[in-house]
C-alpha cells in the first residue's frame, strides 16, 4: 500500500497482549496522531516485544510488525520521509534498540528521524508533572479525597536510564504537588524505598501504573492480590489503598505530550 505523500509516522510501542487495554492506550495514542497528521502522513504501528508479537499471532491471528519488518514494509510501499515515534517512557534499552535499528535503515529513505521518549528533556519532566497535576491528581482525589497520597509505579530497568524515576521523584518533591511518590516494579526505587519516603504522608493512597499500558505488571505486580504486589505491601504497612488500572495512554494530557514529540521530530526533519 503506497504511503500518503511518501511520508509516514511509525508509532513504536513495547506492546501488550491485553487487547482492550491496547486499544485504550497504544491505540489511543495512534488515533491522536492520526487525527493530527493522518491527512498527509501514513500512520503505522510496530512493537519492540517479539514475545508479544508472537503471542498475538498465535492466540488472536493478529499480525503486528517488529520495527525492522515495519521499516521494510515502509520502504517497499514508497515512503521517503519517516518519523519513528516511540511511546516509551525513558531513553532505555528499548529506545536504544530502536535507534540502532533505524540507523541500519537510513540509506533506505531520504529522511528518517527518531522522536524522543516521554521523559527526555528538563521541559519534558515539567510537562509530565503538569499532566500529573491536571489528570492524575483529580482522578485520585475523586476516589480517596483531597490530600490523599499518590504512588506512580513504573516498570524499572537495569539500564542507566532508570535514573529517570529518581529525577521525576526529586522534581515532584521540590516543585510538584505534595505526597506524590514514584516507585518501580523492577528497578530503583523499590517498594521498600518508597515506603521510607512516604513516612508521614496521607494514609489514603491511590496507585497508578506509570506506564503507557496497564498490562500484566499493572494488573498483577501493582494491583494484584499476592502478598508481594504493591497494593498488598502498602496495605500491610497500614495504608488504605485504591488502584487505578489505567495506562498513561488513556489520559489526554499524556497523549498530547507524545503528539508534541512527533511535532518536534517533524521539525528536526527540516534542519
Amino acid at each position: 500500500m503506497a504511503c500518503k505523500n511518501d511520508r509516514a509516522i511509525l508509532v513504536v510501542s513495547f506492546g501488550t497482549s491485553y487487547n482492550e487495554n491496547r486499544s485504550k492506550t497504544i491505540g489511543a495514542i495512534e488515533r491522536a496522531i492520526c487525527e493530527a497528521y493522518g491527512d498527509s502522513w501514513e500512520v503505522r504501528r510496530a512493537f519492540t516485544s517479539r514475545m508479544i508479537i508472537k503471542k498475538l499471532a498465535e492466540r488472536d491471528g493478529k499480525k503486528v510488525d517488529y520495527v525492522t519488518d515495519a521499516l521494510e514494509r515502509l520502504a517497499a510501499d514508497g515512503a521517503r520521509t519517516v518519523v519513528v515515534q516511540p511511546t516509551h517512557i525513558m531513553n532505555g534499552e528499548e529506545y536504544d534498540d530502536i535507534v540502532e535499528v533505524v540507523g541500519r535503515y537510513r540509506s533506505r529513505f531520504d529522511k528518517i528521524v527518531v522522536g524522543k521518549p516521554l521523559l527526555t528533556t528538563l521541559e519534558d519532566y515539567e510537562d509530565v508533572i503538569a499532566a500529573i497535576e491536571s489528570e492524575l491528581v483529580p482522578a485520585a482525589e475523586a476516589i480517596a479525597g483531597k490530600g490523599c497520597s499518590i504512588v506512580l509505579a513504573g516498570h524499572g530497568s537495569e539500564h542507566f536510564a532508570n535514573a529517570t524515576y529518581s529525577q521525576l521523584q526529586l522534581m515532584l518533591m521540590t516543585t510538584g504537588p505534595n505526597d506524590i511518590f514514584v516507585t518501580t516494579v523492577e528497578g530503583f526505587p523499590e517498594y521498600d524505598d518508597t515506603i521510607v519516603l512516604m513516612e508521614g504522608a496521607a494514609t489514603k493512597v491511590v496507585l497508578f501504573p506509570f506506564m503507557v499500558v496497564a498490562g500484566d505488571h499493572a494488573n498483577n505486580d501493582i494491583a494484584g492480590d499476592d502478598e508481594d504486589s504493591l497494593k498488598s505491601v502498602l496495605a500491610a504497612e497500614g495504608y488504605d489503598v485504591h488502584c487505578v488500572i489505567k495506562g498513561l495512554g488513556e489520559f489526554k494530557a499524556f497523549r498530547d505530550l507524545f503528539l508534541g514529540h512527533v511535532k518536534a521530530a517533524m521539525e528536526e526533519l527540516r534542519t
